[in-house]
């Protein structure tokens, strides 16, 4: 298997992403192709203690780079010679299996769309992160990319977190829940009501598609589904919301625990418990973020991605591969479509 990384892409670029990249050759056995200046990438390699290519490690040359503050759609339009746009068009042409990139997401998510292209038939990519709230997490989606949405796009959304859920996170049966301000099948708006007879009548043509109904925040948090469905307006802002919450909540705890000499004992008794926890809500674990839709396997890591996050990003694209993610989609898409849907991607 060959995966793509956007060497340029992040804060921590060039380093930390070659860095990741030569991490993931060695221990996931899959063949990289980097996408950047030769020479920024050839001196990374150098700090690192190697004098030549490391075995499985290609390098793509792209002189330029898309920075964070771009307008997305002229970046994307205007700097053909960038690590992100070589690396896309490279995956549109075939030449590797999936790319990661820790750079601009709405630069990443426009490109993707306007050259790696959709799935055929589907309305718009969602970006879906798994949030560690239990032992296989939360799959939210959309948490960004589309701000206003249809009853269709979530419809849509539905069905990719359902097989993302199935094939990559290994959940049997995923329970499919919309997020609302509460759990009753009259609450929401327009958007919420339309939404939720769509996902009642997919329940009822397919055993298959668990809907558990409307989910609010706190049952979500609690386990109460496996895919939460939303527009990326709110799913913005509740994702962010847990962030702020979970950091908050280790910062106070820390500050409990040594608040007296007492609490210090206890905090010492229960370190690897701690360390256990931050750990569990460290985001380079998961490595990255899904752009469901697109009709190759893309993965967006954060934008402050070390080196081990970037490892673990090319992994979540190396299951995303295995899985078939793309191609399930597309078998499945006219379960997907409503009356309105054209034929037009």
């Amino acid at each position: 298997m060959k995966i793509i990384v956007d060497a340029m892409g992040g804060d921590n670029a060039p380093d930390a992403i070659v860095q990741g990249a030569v991490m993931a050759s060695e221990e996931l056995d899959v063949d990289i192709i980097l996408t950047g200046r030769v020479e920024d990438v050839l001196r990374s390699l150098d700090k690192m203690g190697y004098k030549e290519l490391p075995p499985r490690i290609e390098i793509a040359n792209a002189q330029s780079v898309i920075e964070m503050e771009e307008d997305p759609v002229a970046a994307i339009r205007d700097k053909k010679d960038s690590s992100m746009v070589v690396g896309l068009t490279m995956l549109r042409d075939g030449k590797a299996d999936a790319m990661v990139s820790a750079g601009s997401t709405g630069a990443l998510l426009t490109g993707a769309t306007l050259i790696v292209r959709r799935v055929r038939g589907i309305r718009r990519a969602a970006l879906a992160p798994v949030v560690p709230i239990s032992e296989k997490g939360l799959l939210m989606l959309d948490v960004g990319a589309n701000a206003e949405c249809t009853p269709e796009y979530l419809l849509q959304f539905a069905y990719m977190g359902r097989f993302y859920a199935e094939r990559v996170l290994k959940i049997k049966n995923p329970r499919i829940g919309l997020l609302n301000i509460g759990t009753e099948k009259t609450k929401g708006g327009d958007l919420q009501l339309q939404t939720y007879s769509l996902l009642e009548k997919a329940a009822a043509e397919d055993s298959s598609f668990n809907f558990v109904g409307n989910v609010e925040p706190k049952g979500a948090i609690a386990g109460a589904c496996d895919v939460l469905v939303c527009d990326g307006f709110s799913g913005n802002i509740m994702l962010k919301s847990m962030e702020g919450f979970a950091t908050l909540l280790l910062k106070e705890l820390r500050g409990l625990f040594m608040s007296s000499f007492i609490s210090k004992i206890a905090a010492l008794c229960l370190k690897k418990n701690f360390i256990g926890l931050k750990e569990r809500f460290n985001a380079d674990r998961i490595g990255g973020t899904a752009l469901l839709g697109i009709s190759r396997p893309v993965i967006k890591a954060h934008g402050s991605s070390g080196a081990d996050a970037i490892k673990n990003a090319v992994y979540q694209a190396v299951m995303t591969v295995s899985a078939g993610i793309s191609d399930e989609i597309q078998s499945n898409i006219e379960h997907m479509k409503t009356a309105e849907n054209s034929p037009s991607n």
